[in-house]
């Protein structure tokens, strides 16, 4: 990819902040659009037979400390973003912090119906989450 930057075979790649950092491709493009259409998820998953020999109050626990830690992780890597793109500034790229609102309110109406992979009770409550 970075050659095909470099030579302009390609016009554009698509990478999360940190690799456009790792793989150095900032070096072979002008522009870095934050248009954040990728959601990510890191989950911490306790099989049954483990979750079901906790008493109540560890599981309380449990539950308290993997919600404190993701909240802890979101907020560490919303950061590292903010600070990659005011480096990549300072290299002299140019950030574009893209206004998602108007691309949302044309696809909206595409979130439900015949194509979605969702039902619509999961759809609603995901919309729900802050």
């Amino acid at each position: 990819m970075y050659l095909a930057l470099q030579n302009g075979t390609v016009d554009a790649q698509e990478n999360p902040l940190p690799t456009i950092d790792a793989k150095k491709f900032y070096e072979v493009q002008k522009y870095i659009v934050l248009t954040g259409h990728i959601t990510d998820a890191l989950l911490t998953i306790v099989g049954a037979p483990t979750w079901n020999k906790l008493s109540d109050v560890d599981k309380k626990i449990f539950e308290e400390v993997l919600r404190e830690g993701a909240a802890r992780a979101t907020a560490e890597i919303v950061e590292t973003e903010k600070k990659m793109a005011a480096e990549f500034e300072k290299r002299g790229k140019t950030v574009v912090r893209v206004d998602r609102k108007p691309f949302r309110g044309a696809t909206v109406k595409l979130h439900n119906g015949p194509d979605a992979t969702w039902p619509k009770d999961i759809y609603d409550r995901l919309q729900a989450i802050k």
